[in-house]
């Protein structure tokens, strides 16, 4: 895909706002690599670059901040469900670093998961991005099964999920509820609100 002026543009100004010096030939580089992308999102990473970076603008920068829906490593290790009875929303490339730190966490040793995971999870967006896979969610089910309403609702109320995806997940009371009743937008919101504090 060929790069627009107004991302050539935005390009230029943000190596010029953090010190970076660009030949001709490499600016046009960058603009090719960076077409492969929805223009919106990197637009947004530009932005985020021009506002974070301290030293010199790369191609890493910018995809690297890249919001694909996919959640930053931080957020990302937060969410990932931390034994069997917690149910977790989680994207393919979360599920795939928690595969790698597993044993780390049955053995209590926390700090090491956490750093493999981050390793793991950065190197799976990376791929899936530069693949142009976009986002997908789904439920991860702890055995705790009355854990599971206030995270799937949550994930609704985000749009992480659709109501048809978690209504399979809850008791038979509460599907038809759920894709049929106004009334169950406020109960989302309030899980959801509860969950986030």
């Amino acid at each position: 895909m060929k790069p627009s002026s107004k991302l050539n543009e935005a390009i230029a100004v943000t190596a010029e706002l953090t010190g970076t010096v660009l030949s001709k030939v490499a600016a046009q580089v960058m603009a090719e690599d960076l077409a492969r992308y929805p223009e919106a999102q990197v637009m947004g990473a530009l932005t985020r670059c021009r506002r974070e970076l301290k030293g010199r603008l790369t191609i890493a920068d910018v995809i690297g901040r890249l919001d694909d829906g996919r959640p930053g490593v931080e957020e990302a290790w937060a969410m990932l469900p931390k034994d069997e009875q917690t149910t977790a929303v989680w994207t393919v490339e979360m599920s795939q670093a928690s595969a790698v730190v597993h044993d780390l966490l049955d053995r209590g040793d926390e700090v090491a998961a956490r750093m493999a995971f981050k390793e793991a999870y950065s190197k799976a967006c990376q791929l899936a991005r530069d693949r142009g896979e976009p986002v997908s969610w789904s439920a991860s089910l702890g055995w705790d099964k009355g854990g599971r309403e206030p995270v799937l609702m949550a994930a609704v109320v985000a749009g992480r999920l659709s109501q048809e995806q978690v209504a399979i997940y809850l008791p038979p009371g509460d599907t038809q509820p759920l894709l049929v009743s106004g009334e169950v937008q406020g109960r989302v919101k309030a899980l959801a609100d509860r969950l986030c504090k």
